[in-house]
């Protein structure tokens, strides 16, 4: 089926590093970024989305927040229909359980997925990129829980620089065989071009796992 391109940022999005995002706006062809700040209710989503708009700003480009914070937004006719005509969405904030709560059989995720296979950008950030793969690792304890499985077979573990070497073991341990894990360092993105291929860009790096043991992005599927 076809897509548009897809970035999962590992965190610190919008900051000095992320030079993957300039790439991502020129593939885009967007007017604007819409940032959906939903795993950040809790934590001033407000203050991500100044940044974000800010960061474009710097790259010649507009952005601006759309609050699908709770279950009724995603579920509001007129925020539906904007997530749809985006060209470019930003899934950002820290928690991926809250942004599944709002999101899973949603209208507001309905229209994300319609937007990606009509050729939008999407790029999920920290939480975001968690829970746009299917399974996703469970921040409580390290084991998988369901994500919304934009991409099936995939687990993202975010800011893959400060994960404590006894969490990721325990992760890879609990993986089957079949499963891809990608550790995603701040300020890095594993973005997937429309074609199905994978390339990691940023100040980081990205470690990628499969059946638990060291793999490359040879391993993620197509």
């Amino acid at each position: 089926m076809p897509s548009g391109h897809l970035a999962l940022v590992g965190g610190a999005a919008f900051t000095d590093g992320c030079s993957f995002d300039r790439g991502l706006l020129d593939a885009s062809d967007a007017n604007e970024v819409l940032v959906v700040p939903t795993g950040a209710a809790y934590e001033h989503p407000g203050r991500l989305v100044d940044q974000a708009v800010s960061w474009f700003e710097a790259l010649g480009a507009k952005a601006r927040g759309l609050d699908v914070l709770g279950r009724p937004d995603a579920l509001d006719p007129d925020k539906v229909a904007e997530v749809r005509a985006a060209r470019f969405l930003y899934l950002v904030g820290g928690s991926p359980m809250h942004l599944r709560q709002v999101l899973k059989d949603s209208p507001a995720w309905q229209a994300l997925v319609d937007a990606w296979h009509d050729g939008a950008t999407v790029a999920g950030d920290y939480g975001g990129a968690q829970v746009l793969c299917d399974p996703m690792v469970d921040p409580r304890g390290g084991a998988f829980t369901l994500g919304l499985g934009l991409i099936e077979n995939v687990a993202v573990i975010p800011r893959h620089d400060h994960w404590s070497e006894d969490a990721a073991h325990r992760t890879r341990k609990l993986s089957p065989a079949h499963l891809v894990i990608v550790g995603i360092d701040e300020r890095t993105a594993l973005i997937r071009d429309p074609a199905g291929s994978w390339r990691a860009e940023g100040a980081g790096s990205v470690a990628v796992f499969k059946g638990g043991q060291p793999a490359d992005l040879d391993a993620l599927p197509s």
